[in-house]
């Protein structure tokens, strides 16, 4: 009898379609994302889990699965997911790292010229009907912040933190960095987070989301960023909180913000950043190009197909277990 797998979303690409020749599939077909209860009824007797970041899968679910015995994430983070239940069991979890490297890097940098150049603002200048002759132009019309040759703060400094200093330099802007763990990157002046946010023009958000990270860019740190400076934040919702990054915006203290992620997604109506006129928001679209998207789900599959025959997955976030 073969095993049973779920797959909670429809997934682009090629490979995913191989993934019923080592197993019964089932499909989550909408309408929409999965729902919390749909997806523990749909779990029912399953050996693996194929999901996106927007399924979370708790201890009190895992718990419920006495057949899992493995789950590939359409994602690169998995703060989604219980890692310490499944590792409690042995159960190898499967993340898509590095495919969207680049991608995210050019949503950082677009996020990060929007924000310092008004581009959402003016948008929405023109939009509603607001140009006029009487208000075309001024010399302080819809002015914004120099890119070129400004001091990016990079915070976290692997892989997508590196991919946007790369785009800096092309700016001519001098790169910070701060790491959790200590790193050495050419190109880029390794400081100690408090001076990263007291000298940076631009500041980049680009660690993973733990217990350790939860909160870091509290209303003390973002106190002592720079007058004026740009937040941009395409790593995850929760290292920011939104009500003091809000308040600061609102004063004036900071210029502007790109934000990308939220602590709750889809995003409330009363979130405060989204009454603000200079924040550019964007609906966690960091990896959304055609041929990302494409790669994550073919990496996806190949996790999955290879905790089905009983190999070790090529992108495991837990390669622990495997020596357990």
């Amino acid at each position: 009898m073969k095993k049973k797998v779920f797959v909670t979303h429809m997934l682009p690409g090629e490979r995913i379609h191989q993934l019923s020749a080592f197993c019964d599939v089932n499909v989550w077909l909408g309408p929409g994302l999965i729902s919390a209860s749909a997806l523990r009824e749909e779990l029912v007797g399953c050996h693996g889990v194929v999901c996106l970041l927007t399924d979370h899968i708790d201890r009190s679910l895992i718990d419920t699965l006495p057949q899992l015995e493995f789950i590939s994430s359409m994602s690169v983070g998995v703060d989604h997911i219980d890692v310490a239940a499944l590792n409690e069991r042995g159960i190898p979890l499967g993340h898509t790292p590095g495919v969207l490297v680049e991608t995210t890097a050019d949503t950082t940098f677009a996020l990060l010229l929007a924000a310092a150049r008004r581009i959402s603002e003016a948008d929405r200048f023109v939009r509603q009907g607001e140009w006029r002759r009487e208000n075309r132009w001024s010399p302080d019309f819809f002015t914004g912040k120099d890119v070129s040759g400004a001091t990016l703060g990079i915070i976290g400094v692997g892989a997508i933190g590196q991919a946007v200093a790369r785009r800096a330099s092309a700016f001519g802007m001098k790169v910070l960095g701060w790491n959790r763990s200590p790193k050495t990157v050419a190109g880029i002046d390794m400081v100690a987070l408090e001076q990263l946010l007291e000298c940076s023009d631009f500041v980049s958000l680009h660690i993973p989301l733990t217990d350790d990270t939860r909160g870091l860019l509290d209303a003390h740190h973002i106190a002592l960023m720079k007058p004026g400076a740009v937040l941009v934040n395409t790593a995850r919702g929760g290292i920011v909180d939104e009500s003091a990054l809000a308040a600061a915006l609102a004063s004036g203290a900071l210029f502007a913000a790109g934000i990308d992620v939220f602590d709750e997604e889809p995003v409330p109506e009363n979130n405060p950043l989204l009454a603000l006129p200079n924040v550019v928001l964007a609906p966690h679209i960091g990896s959304a190009t055609t041929l990302t998207r494409e790669r994550m789900a073919d990496i996806t599959a190949d996790n999955a197909i290879a905790a089905l025959r009983g190999e070790v997955m090529p992108h495991c976030a837990n390669p622990g277990v495997y020596a357990t």
